[in-house]
């Protein structure tokens, strides 16, 4: 009889959390609110990294068009990541203070709208000034989406929704270099590029309509000293700056590895078309399953073992590119991209539960170090092309992993 009774006070003490949860508003799974936000999320995950990484297939154009080398060709891209990781330390906090959904809808206008400028530009610089600013105004989505989901989810599907807007940025990455790999193939890289603008631009539009409005959001006074004493309180926890640096090396490697390619695939011995090229990036598919998959076994496994696995895959992925064969390239680059957005997906999420305050700008903190490596990592990587080939590259995106292998383990042995 003892034991019927506590069993009974134990279902009820788990119990009565979560109906407290669900009374108070916060999203389940299953609900209307839900598939609104999970469709406003994937739809704004998806125009942001159509809209950063459309450049990319196409950088070798760039190269020859604008007469500049692989390395300087690649600051179209680098460029972008390092204003988004410098934007992000303030709209993090703005949203903060603000409210996220007006952030967020703010953002992703003005980054389709440079976007479309940008593909009337005639010089170089022209081209670099529009990129740097639409990565500039990107910050406002991409670590505000992120805060969004930890304060209005129900905290039993924050990981599996956090894993489906990490899937809208992988089918995001692909569509862009997809449609602008192709386009240039058949029209020209401008009328790619305007093309991309405004599907982002209608993205946006929807994103505004059926995006609920926060529920949990309560504003945090804007002050430097404010932001100063968060700022100190997320690199003192134990476990966030290893995530911030985590963040640093995944993106780092993921950005090196798409950004040259392209350069190998075009030179002998295959001589691929653009268009081809541009189509490899359905290999992206495989991070939109992963993610949502991650998601889900982080329920189970925990957020340590599913990160090493992830990594683990990536690095099996990039050896397996070393190889002269086409038909083992292209399983490499699927493997490779499916361990990157698990990994991510994980980091990510992550993030929420550790920030004891102002997740806003803990998120902000991650994404900058996120795409800082990108900027860092991805030019830094030309250098490696230029000099070594794909031998360099894959020595170097190695190191990284290797690096991110140690961060997770620590990460894990710590129980964090």
């Amino acid at each position: 009889m003892s034991r019927s009774i506590q069993a009974t006070v134990d279902e009820k003490a788990v119990t009565e959390p979560q109906e407290s949860v669900a009374a108070a508003g916060y999203i389940r799974r299953g609900t209307p609110a839900f598939m609104r936000v999970t469709l406003a999320l994937f739809s704004a995950g998806l125009a942001t990294f159509a809209l950063l990484y459309c450049v990319q297939p196409i950088l070798p154009v760039l190269s020859q068009q604008f007469g500049v080398s692989p390395a300087t060709s690649s600051l179209s891209l680098s460029i972008s990541t390092g204003l988004m990781a410098l934007g992000l330390l303030m709209t993090g906090p703005l949203s903060d203070a603000i409210g996220r959904k007006s952030v967020m809808v703010t953002a992703l206008m003005l980054a389709a709208i440079c976007t479309l400028i940008s593909a009337t530009m005639t010089s170089w610089h022209g081209i670099l000034i529009m990129r740097a600013l639409m990565g500039l105004s990107l910050s406002g989505v991409a670590a505000v989406g992120m805060t969004y989901l930890s304060e209005e989810m129900d905290a039993r599907v924050v990981a599996f929704s956090m894993g489906l807007y990490i899937s809208g940025n992988s089918i995001g990455g692909m569509s862009g270099r997809l449609l602008s790999g192709v386009l240039t193939d058949l029209f020209s890289w401008r009328i790619a590029v305007a093309v991309i603008g405004c599907f982002s631009l209608a993205s946006a539009l929807m994103f505004w309509k059926i995006l609920p409005a926060s529920r949990h959001f309560r504003p945090i006074t804007l002050r430097p000293r404010n932001l100063l004493i968060n700022f100190r309180l997320h690199w003192r926890d134990p476990g966030l700056p290893w995530l911030f640096a985590e963040g640093f090396l995944l993106m780092g490697a993921f950005v090196t590895l798409f950004n040259y390619i392209g350069y190998r695939l075009l030179d002998a011995p295959w001589h691929l078309s653009q268009a081809v090229v541009g189509l490899l990036s359905v290999v992206y598919l495989t991070g939109s399953w992963s993610s949502p998959k991650a998601g889900a076994l982080t329920s189970r496994l925990g957020r340590g073992p599913v990160m090493l696995g992830a990594t683990a895959i990536m690095l099996l992925g990039l050896l397996v590119t070393a190889f002269n064969s086409l038909w083992l390239i292209l399983p490499g680059m699927m493997l490779f991209t499916a361990g990157f957005f698990a990994a991510h997906a994980v980091a990510s999420g992550w993030i929420g539960p550790r920030a004891r305050r102002a997740r806003g700008q803990a998120s902000s903190l991650y994404l900058f170090s996120y795409y800082v490596g990108s900027s860092v990592a991805g030019t830094l990587g030309g250098l490696f092309w230029h000099n070594f080939g794909w031998s360099g590259i894959t020595l170097f995106i190695s190191v990284l992993l290797i690096l991110a292998l140690l961060v997770a383990w620590g990460l894990h042995s710590k129980r964090l």
